[in-house]
């Protein structure tokens, strides 16, 4: 849990240093995801989304995000506590618009924390690859939007070479506020 005050701290130190540093172009929203894995965990964390006219005019955007089930499932049960690291990106179908349609790639890092030696014979870590494609909406009245999304785990856990707990489809909500804009 102190691991993830600390990058909690870390994240929201760095938006409220970017508040100042953002351009009329750039937009940096900072926000909350809420993530169900078909069938098991609810995971949820941190996510960061990023673009600029740079990036082909908003059309590309850049995210980050960490979901974990130690705020999620295993938070109120007996879950196992496991942590997602993602980095990624989409292509924002009508950008300049309010309701967007987008289509993305993620990749990253798995974890699960089996939390007894009984268990080391299990794998704990992956890979993560995955396709994601959803709705985006943007707010006119406050600087925030929300996205609702389902997404693909290429890479599947079998619980041989990969942690049995990483299933493939995974529906997401995350909101997102957006650092410097009016």
């Amino acid at each position: 849990m102190r691991k993830l005050g600390f990058i909690l701290f870390i994240v929201l130190t760095y938006c409220f240093q970017a508040e100042a540093q953002i351009s009329g172009s750039d937009e940096l929203g900072v926000g909350l995801r809420f993530q169900k894995t078909e069938q098991l965990y609810w995971e949820n964390g941190v996510g960061l989304d990023y673009t600029s006219d740079l990036l082909l005019y908003k059309h590309i955007h850049l995210k980050m995000s960490y979901a974990t089930s130690r705020i999620g499932s295993a938070m109120i049960g007996n879950a196992l506590k496991q942590d997602n690291y993602l980095i990624g990106a989409d292509w924002r179908f009508r950008p300049q618009k309010d309701f967007q349609i987008f289509a993305g790639l993620n990749t990253g890092f798995f974890h699960a924390d089996m939390e007894s030696s009984a268990f080391d014979v299990l794998p704990h870590n992956s890979m993560l690859f995955s396709l994601e494609t959803g709705l985006f909406y943007k707010f006119k009245f406050i600087p925030m939007a929300t996205n609702l999304s389902v997404g693909y785990n290429l890479i599947n856990g079998d619980g041989v070479s990969k942690p049995g707990t990483l299933f493939p489809v995974y529906y997401q909500l995350s909101v997102f506020y957006y650092i410097g804009k009016k």
